[in-house]
């Protein structure tokens, strides 16, 4: 119980900080998902179990951060592209109801751990699919997401085709940039155009926990 506590103190004031206003049933929601994701990775390999922070600040917060930079409208339709353990896509659909989310993965354990959240937590706004990304077919999507840890080329080489026209691919990544921002700039001709421009946003000074953390947008 006393970990609860902390964890929803300590969410409901980085979300006061940041200005990312959710309902108190929705911080209860998140701190619940927390506990899941520590019980299913004692099963399954979804965080790193050598934790330096908090799971509520540096997977479920850092989630969250994306709706500082991204507006999400209601009907909106997005995927969560490599969802591990369903971050970034189960905190942001618990904080956007109105929000439909696809969360993808090409690891059935995942997807399966993914699942059983997903209705414990009474999430209906989501669906956990088992496959790879090369094999969806016939849906396109307003925004993709992702946190995995995949060069940005390669992240955009996955997404346009599944991009609405105007969509956006965003991105939670760490370290030096440059370099794959420019190698993804220089290939916009095989993906038509996609992106026409990369924008980065640092969050260091939001957490110590988030130093080289960048929100990255790519933007059809």
């Amino acid at each position: 119980m006393e970990r609860k506590e902390k964890d929803l103190s300590l969410l409901e004031e980085l979300c006061r900080q940041q200005h990312i206003a959710l309902e108190p049933e929705m911080l209860e929601k998140l701190v619940r998902y927390r506990a899941l994701l520590d019980e299913w990775n004692l099963k399954v390999n979804l965080i790193s179990r050598k934790e330096d922070a908090p799971v509520i600040v540096k997977h479920i917060f850092h989630s969250l951060l994306v709706s500082r930079y991204h507006t999400f409208r209601d009907g909106e339709k997005v995927l969560d592209l490599g969802t591990g353990g369903g971050l970034p896509g189960i905190p942001l659909a618990i904080a956007f109801p109105s929000v439909q989310f696809l969360l993808v993965d090409s690891t059935g354990k995942k997807i399966a751990a993914c699942r059983s959240m997903i209705k414990e937590l009474g999430i209906l706004n989501t669906i956990a699919l088992h496959t790879r990304v090369e094999e969806l077919k016939g849906v396109v999507f307003d925004t993709v997401l992702s946190r995995q840890v995949a060069p940005l080329d390669e992240l955009c080489g996955y997404a346009f085709r599944l991009l609405k026209p105007g969509g956006s691919l965003v991105c939670l990544k760490g370290g030096s940039l440059e370099k794959e921002v420019e190698k993804t700039l220089a290939m916009q001709k095989e993906r038509n155009g996609f992106p026409r421009s990369v924008e980065l946003y640092p969050i260091d000074s939001v957490s110590p926990y988030f130093e080289e953390k960048k929100i990255v947008i790519a933007l059809g």
